[in-house]
């Protein structure tokens, strides 16, 4: 039983009958929603917890500065290193955060592409970025996000060194 409440408790509580509350446990009735309304008063709870998948969602991760895993991803361009600094195991959005650093010999690459959104965030360095037709001279504080389906990534280094925070988010199969 949720809560550390009794069945007797939660019965009593929500106004609806042992019995009943019994069936719906083992699966042999579904609730109404009013009946679900009145299980979640008695156990002090919004209805939507009842949809909720909590168990799964319960993951955290700390990464401490400089101890992310370097990553060698399939089809990873020459001197862009990949520090990625977190992980999540459970629900239905896969995210991935990298530190990216592009060494000494970097250089500018536009046919990433790949599923999901990406969001960037340049910590240092000065760059013109391509995005299909568009460009955007970006430097250190700026941000961008979009559909990473399209083509994307450095056209041009204008000032050393570029660092970035680029997250991607998908949605797990």
């Amino acid at each position: 039983m949720a809560a550390d409440v009794s069945a007797g408790a939660l019965a009593k509580a929500s106004g609806i009958s042992a019995s009943m509350l019994s069936r719906i446990e083992r699966g042999l009735v579904s609730p109404s929603v009013e009946t679900l309304e009145r299980l979640a008063n008695g156990l002090g709870v919004p209805a939507s917890r009842f949809f909720g998948h909590q168990a799964r969602r319960t993951d955290f991760c700390h990464v401490r500065a400089g101890h992310g895993v370097l990553v060698d991803r399939i089809g990873a361009v020459a001197d862009y290193r990949y520090e990625l600094l977190g992980h999540l195991l459970s629900g239905n959005l896969f995210v991935e955060p990298y530190l990216v650093t592009l060494l000494p010999g970097a250089d500018p690459y536009v046919t990433f592409q790949h599923p999901g959104l990406k969001f960037l965030y340049f910590l240092s360095g000065e760059v013109r970025y391509r995005y299909g037709g568009k460009t955007a001279e970006v430097r250190a504080g700026d941000a961008l996000l979009f559909d990473a389906t399209a083509l994307h990534g450095i056209e041009a280094i204008q000032t050393q060194p570029v660092s970035y925070l680029s997250v991607v988010f998908t949605l797990r199969e």
